[in-house]
């Protein structure tokens, strides 16, 4: 059997940061991206969402470029980038240098949020976010080819060309019908944000109906996120509200008919710890759940630094090696 993806995962959320405890956090999560990177871990997983009270990172592909510059084998999965968004022609320059300046190791995700507010922000208009997808995934295809095409009434073309062939790595994401539709009509890959076996379908009998080719990436029906500790008890009487505030604050952005692999519905810690979409694990715990992919998140929802590296600690230590030998 191949080895399980190891994916370790940074939103930098620090409730009440100051400038500098915020910079120190930035700073610890690359040198823990260049210590995943050494031990051989798969992915660092990053995503976008703006105006957060808690710092949640607003510039993954910033975020992506130090990573790169502080790594040599793992990739970026930003996911997902908020595409409506982002200026269309810009962004297939910045994700062109970064595929260049990483070998291809940078994967996007491009979905279209679910916070009015961000749209507000930025004011992009809320009812036009799937035709400015749309507008958004085609300009970016054409504009990696390097050669001419129209945008908007206007002949342009984009340069460098990317590293990758025939393009980078670009998946739509989302849990909805029009996403998959938007997914099959492009001929990208399919990135469902929960479990969604029958949405998976129904990509596939809509790459049919296009004559178009794809595959899908979906998380599995378990996708915890992880906390290595020597002890759970502990560091969930510690840490417990770190954890509710992240998941109570995401689960406050989405609607009733948003699905998420990481959605939570807890109220408490104790509803949080028995909900089981946070895990804190020691090491043999974690080798015992027998993923397909593992997602360490050390440093969730304001996570003190030590506590972190800790938890980095533990896995690539005591559980990565013996993953890599199953």
């Amino acid at each position: 059997m191949p080895a399980p993806v190891t994916v370790v995962r940074f939103n930098l959320v620090e409730p009440d940061a100051t400038p500098a405890s915020l910079g120190d956090r930035y700073r610890a999560a690359l040198e823990m991206a260049a210590y995943a990177d050494d031990r051989g871990m798969t992915t660092v997983q990053t995503e976008e969402h703006h105006g957060a009270a808690n710092n949640w990172l607003p510039s993954p592909f910033a975020f992506a470029a130090a990573v790169f510059g502080a790594t040599r084998r793992i990739a970026v999965t930003v996911s997902a980038v908020i595409g409506p968004l982002h200026d269309p022609l810009r962004l297939a320059e910045d994700i062109a240098v970064l595929d260049l300046l990483s070998g291809g190791r940078l994967v996007t995700v491009a979905g279209i949020g679910y916070r009015p507010e961000e749209y507000a922000l930025f004011d992009v208009d809320w009812k036009r976010r799937g035709r400015l997808q749309d507008e958004l995934l085609e300009t970016l295809l054409k504009a990696w080819t390097g050669e001419e095409f129209t945008y908007r009434g206007r002949t342009v073309r984009i340069t460098p060309r990317p590293f990758s062939d025939p393009h980078p790595l670009l998946l739509v994401g989302g849990s909805s019908k029009a996403a998959a539709r938007r997914a099959a009509r492009l001929g990208l890959p399919f990135f469902p944000s929960a479990h969604l076996p029958d949405l998976e379908a129904y990509y596939e009998e809509r790459l049919a109906e296009y004559g178009t080719s794809g595959w899908t990436m979906m998380p599995a029906a378990v996708t915890p996120l992880l906390h290595l500790a020597e002890d759970p008890d502990r560091a969930w009487a510690e840490h417990g509200s770190r954890f509710l505030h992240e998941a109570r604050t995401y689960a406050s952005w989405q609607s009733s008919d948003i699905r998420s692999a990481v959605r939570s519905g807890a109220t408490t810690v104790a509803e949080l710890r028995a909900e089981g979409v946070y895990r804190i694990v020691t090491p043999e715990e974690c080798l015992a759940l027998g993923l397909d992919s593992y997602v360490l998140h050390p440093l969730s929802g304001g996570m003190p630094l030590d506590e972190g590296w800790r938890s980095m600690h533990l896995f690539c230590e005591n559980v990565l090696p013996r993953l890599k030998d199953r």
